[in-house]
């Protein structure tokens, strides 16, 4: 699907790239442009755009793409303080009762990614979900803090994990620092460390979601806006994730707005400079979905970032791997056309069902998903009451 954009000056652009991070992060939130780092709208995008350009000649072979995918992902681990990964210390898991729906249930769960730092979250899974391994999903949130509207606890969220389980897989949405729960307990999410913990909390939910028994031949990533991010990142570094969708998120010239984001030296050195779109296609030869729309810095994703990827792909010679479903006229979000363009992709790369969430006219199947609240979807209550070791804040983490 080609799309034409009309040029705007770069006032224009930059009033709307202000506009636009004001509301994905407070201002006084927002990441300095200290050395090093390349946060927010580091590159215009026109100079995302020549940055892409300009790479492509320099990996015209699998080869010449291996060396500089090595390089980017060294990159990332090394920005991020994971060159050498902690000991994973058990799980330690804590499990809420299961509140059983219409084709699906949902089982508050936890987990100690590190030791007392617990990762909170949900598990969703069909009612019935028979003797053999379920496909694994994981599902990391964007930075919706509106009331009603926080992290994973959004309606759209909660549809879509729902809908996921009832196709058959066993999903795992699950707070990012600082989020839902994780803010009561005292976790602060803009704090300059975020990106390491996020990170590394990842890594363990997937570690945690093989432990619940997922398929691990049959492991995916979702999310949108920050979850887009937490998604390509987590996929770049841990080849266990055999699909990956990141929404709304892949862009050439914006790396995202939040400490968890961009707020450690991952995208550059002195001598070197990657972008999102770089670290995204590091998913490859892997199936991968780009969900771009025309109301966010992915508005140039089938002209830009898509024919780089893709590029890529063609090297393994697997080019339909990677596919892009862009919706010129839609917000940022998660909503009803995204998760219409992403169930189809995981039926197909993970044997679900779609029927189970689509009909036969290719509408939204989501009746008698039921919306829970913020406080039931909470791991820590009168049963499962805090550990006496938890850790608190993120100044206390023991590496």
């Amino acid at each position: 699907m080609v799309v034409v954009f009309k040029k705007i000056s770069l006032t224009r652009a930059f009033l709307f790239s202000m506009s636009f991070l004001a509301w994905y992060c407070p201002a006084s939130l927002l990441v300095a442009q200290e050395p090093l780092l390349s946060a927010g709208h580091y590159f215009t995008e026109e100079e995302g755009a020549a940055f892409l350009s300009e790479m492509r000649q320099s990996y015209q072979t699998i080869e010449q793409w291996e060396v500089r995918s090595e390089m980017i992902r060294k990159r990332i681990l090394t920005g991020s303080g994971l060159d050498q990964f902690p000991e994973r210390n058990p799980l330690n898991p804590v499990f809420g009762k299961k509140r059983m729906y219409d084709g699906y249930f949902v089982q508050n769960a936890g987990f100690e990614s590190l030791p007392g730092v617990y990762v909170t979250g949900s598990i969703y899974a069909p009612a019935d979900p028979g003797e053999a391994a379920l496909p694994g999903i994981l599902s990391p949130h964007g930075h919706w803090t509106e009331p009603g509207e926080v992290g994973r606890y959004r309606p759209e969220a909660q549809k879509r994990f729902a809908a996921m389980a009832r196709m058959g897989a066993i999903v795992f949405a699950f707070d990012m620092v600082g989020y839902g729960q994780l803010a009561e307990i005292g976790w602060e999410h803009h704090h300059p460390d975020a990106f390491r913990l996020q990170l590394w909390n990842n890594i363990r939910a997937l570690d945690f979601l093989l432990e619940l028994g997922a398929d691990p031949e049959r492991i995916a990533s979702t999310g949108a806006s920050g979850g887009g991010s937490q998604t390509f990142f987590h996929t770049a570094i841990d080849s266990r994730i055999s699909v990956s969708a990141p929404v709304v998120m892949v862009s050439a010239h914006f790396f995202g707005g939040c400490v968890c984001e961009s707020g450690m030296p991952v995208h550059r050195t002195e001598e070197f400079q990657t972008n999102n779109v770089e670290i995204t296609a590091l998913a490859a030869p892997r199936p991968l979905l780009l969900v771009s729309v025309g109301g966010d810095w992915t508005r140039n994703t089938p002209d830009v970032e898509y024919p780089h990827i893709k590029h890529i792909y063609q090297l393994y010679g697997v080019p339909d791997n990677v596919e892009n479903v862009h919706l010129p006229d839609e917000e940022h979000d998660y909503g009803v056309s995204k998760r219409r363009a992403v169930y189809p992709f995981l039926a197909k790369h993970l044997g679900l069902d779609l029927l189970k969430a689509v009909n036969h006219d290719g509408s939204l199947n989501e009746k008698g998903i039921v919306i829970e609240t913020q406080e039931t979807l909470y791991v820590f209550d009168d049963q499962n009451p805090l550990p006496e070791h938890i850790v608190r804040h993120n100044e206390d983490i023991q590496w």
